[in-house]
């Protein structure tokens, strides 16, 4: 997004000298009499010194909020290093910003609280068939980690998961009104059939994400988009965002009914619930935009999804829509979702994030991008791949892995000034930034710096 050329101030004509002093105080008359009116941002070429250039507006500076003091600062500096007020800024060499957006731009996941809402609204455009095939789609046949028996402590596999799960669909394809039958949501919610359902693939997203790797859970979720139109997509994100900034945070578990065991048995699942818009980001956002460093989001959840979330301006991200990267499908000649991932493209995970930034925005800038905030293993590649970067922001969420190494890196920088890596405490139970580097756990009030 380009910034609207500034205006050029009018110089006086006429023969009258004004002296440098005159100057200054009809200039400080002016601020004291139009206060809370932003001056105009003026060129480098009009400006010769730093001394002349007008003070910045309030949305040229980014505001404290819950920011760590020592983190504001720095994303400060580095706003007055590269921003248009720099001296050294180029409208044609642009400076940007990736962030990632589940827990680093907000707060929980926007794709996993999507799925719960789609689940219990029973929100599909899949026949039986088409559902079971989406739900089995490149999972191998092992058995879940042990972690996932059922509760009789008897592993679980795909095979028998996805059984119980058709079976349920059938039924739900065949009696509820929003698909074939003729039954209200509230009349099927008290079916075993629905119980089952909500339960079971739930708990078949986190044993799938739990037992193998992300480039097989990633896109597993996507395809139950299968069969819908962007429009549809966006639609029932909107609703879920609009729900779950509503919802409690927490957790709650899911029980499968005891009397509809079927081949995989009584399975149980824990789930986080409550989606928040991180206001600090939402800011920063737009003060990067306003000192003309562009904004990207990187993310691992479903394009469409993401989109709603950063880009509709009533959730206050207002990121131009083709702004962001995220987990493509492959759609037909009508724009209808298949489950299929777009061939071509990388998975917008782990490495593949930094080869998405190096093919759509290296490509196109000639350089890497100069802030990256990323919140999980899965963006410890791109907070290091990039010779670029000035600074990598870590919400910190007291990881370990790969992402507790950099976290690690970034503790140590702490009080030097000159960090590279900043850590930016949260707390888990109000879903909000807090102005430390440490963070709360939810269920906690223990502040901890690391994990």
């Amino acid at each position: 997004m380009r910034l609207a050329e500034p205006k050029r101030t009018a110089r006086p004509s006429g023969s009258v000298k004004t002296t440098k002093a005159v100057v200054s105080i009809l200039a400080a008359a002016f601020v004291s009499l139009s206060a809370g009116c932003s001056p105009s941002t003026t060129t480098q070429q009009e400006v010769k010194t730093q001394a002349e250039q007008p003070a910045p507006s309030p949305s040229q500076q980014l505001a404290l909020l819950h920011w760590a003091p020592a983190n504001h600062k720095a994303i400060q500096a580095l706003i007055d290093d590269f921003g248009v007020r720099s001296k050294s800024y180029n409208k044609d060499k642009r400076p940007y910003a990736v962030f990632d957006w589940d827990n680093t731009s907000a707060f929980n996941d926007v794709e996993e609280t999507l799925l719960t809402y789609q689940l219990t609204n029973l929100q599909f455009k899949m026949t039986p068939e088409q559902f079971v095939s989406a739900i089995k789609k490149n999972i191998p046949k092992d058995n879940f980690k042990k972690e996932f028996n059922n509760k009789a402590g008897k592993p679980v596999q795909i095979d028998l998961i996805s059984e119980d799960l058709g079976a349920d669909y059938k039924y739900l394809y065949e009696n509820y009104k929003g698909f074939k039958g003729t039954k209200s949501l509230e009349e099927i919610k008290a079916t075993p059939q629905y119980q089952d359902f909500v339960a079971k693939a739930r708990y078949l997203y986190e044993a799938i994400g739990g037992t193998f790797s992300p480039d097989v859970s990633y896109p597993w979720v996507t395809y139950l988009f299968t069969g819908m139109t962007e429009k549809e997509v966006r639609q029932l994100a909107g609703a879920s965002i609009d729900y779950n900034l509503q919802d409690a945070i927490g957790e709650k578990t899911l029980t499968s009914p005891g009397e509809l065991p079927g081949q995989a048995g009584v399975v149980e699942v824990k789930i986080k619930t409550g989606l928040r818009a991180f206001a600090e980001q939402q800011n920063l956002y737009k003060t990067f935009m306003d000192n003309g460093i562009d904004v990207y989001v990187c993310s691992a959840s479903f394009i469409d999804v993401v989109k709603e979330f950063a880009s509709n301006p009533k959730y206050g991200y207002s990121l131009p829509e083709d702004h962001v990267l995220a987990m493509e499908l492959e759609r037909d000649a009508a724009g209808v979702i298949q489950p299929e991932y777009r061939k071509g493209y990388d998975q917008t995970q782990g490495k593949g994030k930094t080869k998405t930034i190096e093919r759509f925005l290296v490509s196109k800038y000639g350089h890497g991008p100069i802030f990256v905030a990323g919140d999980s293993d899965g963006d410890t590649a791109m907070l290091s791949d990039f010779k670029d970067m000035k600074l990598g922001l870590i919400v910190n969420r007291l990881k370990g892995g790969e992402l507790g190494e950099l976290s690690k890196t970034a503790a140590n920088g702490i009080g030097t000034g000159n960090a590279k890596y900043l850590l930016q405490g949260r707390d888990d139970n109000t879903g909000t930034f807090r102005n430390s580097e440490k963070s709360v756990s939810l269920g906690s009030s223990e502040e901890k710096l690391l994990k």
